[in-house]
């Protein structure tokens, strides 16, 4: 059996520093939508996608969008649902989908919440770098972004069939 390939020094430390990074700048989101909202990451995000298109996607949409699992998605949505600040229903352009709409709730919710969100993604991420490193670290993240989504949405991928 072949051993696998490694990465190089450099590539290590920026995926390790990447990765820490990521964490750290999740958990003080993750503290301030509690603290301002009492929602986890997963449900803001997909209250904010909900708010940023015209107030209504599928649930295969909002599922490739945050990429989440179909049964993840489906948990949450329903938690939201029951607070009042989503409602889901068949669609009319396709029986098979589920859609889903932001309540007027959840769009002062997602209000409410934001300014906080900001403030967190300014001072943590933002504040260190210079015009130049954000324009860099845009175009670099982009292009990483573009990449991965190159490949097909989990959406997509077959449902693992259970055995009895």
């Amino acid at each position: 059996m072949a051993e696998p390939a490694s990465l190089a020094p450099k590539q290590l430390g920026a995926y390790f520093a990447l990765m820490e990074a990521v964490s750290l700048l999740q958990h003080e989101v993750e503290k301030q939508l509690r603290a301002e909202g009492d929602l986890s990451w997963i449900q803001f995000q997909l209250l904010a996608r909900l708010a940023d298109s015209d107030g209504r996607l599928t649930m295969t949409e909002l599922a490739d969008g945050v990429v989440y699992s179909r049964s993840g998605l489906t948990y949450q949505a329903g938690l939201l649902e029951k607070a009042g600040l989503i409602t889901r229903g068949p669609s009319p352009d396709d029986e098979r989908a589920t859609l889903v709409t932001i309540t007027e709730a959840g769009a002062a919710l997602v209000a409410r919440v934001l300014p906080g969100h900001v403030e967190v993604a300014r001072s943590l991420l933002f504040d260190p770098l210079s015009d130049t490193d954000v324009d860099r670290l845009g175009d670099l993240m982009t292009r990483i972004r573009g990449h991965m989504r190159a490949l097909p949405p989990r959406s997509a991928a077959p449902r693992k069939r259970r055995t009895p």
